[in-house]
């Protein structure tokens, strides 16, 4: 069983940067950086825990204050769900958290 603290840890920070970003930061691109990547890694997670099932159920924008609760869900879950899988791909989800903590400027 793979160990996938570093992604729980880099969705973590990601989460937390979230949280205490201003508003304004939040309104100009933030959030909607983090609802994405919460999109993707929940897509991801749903591939794996249901494989060759055509529907990917997509996480809806619960507004700009929950995308670090959403990128936490979405994250854990991905955790979850890829500790049966290969390095490669816990190492493929870090860099996806840490490029949309850059994309998101927090």
């Amino acid at each position: 069983m793979l160990d996938t603290t570093p992604l729980t840890a880099a969705v973590d920070q990601f989460a937390d940067r979230l949280r205490a970003a201003p508003q304004s930061r939040l309104q100009r691109g933030a959030a909607a950086a983090a609802l994405d990547l919460a999109r993707e890694l929940s897509g991801w997670a749903q591939r794996l825990e249901a494989p060759g099932t055509a529907e990917v159920r997509e996480m809806p924008d619960a507004g700009m204050f929950a995308a670090a609760d959403q990128l936490t869900v979405a994250g854990r879950d991905l955790g979850v769900a890829l500790r049966d899988a290969g390095a490669e791909d816990l190492a493929r989800a870090v860099e996806m958290v840490e490029a949309g903590m850059k994309r998101a400027g927090v």
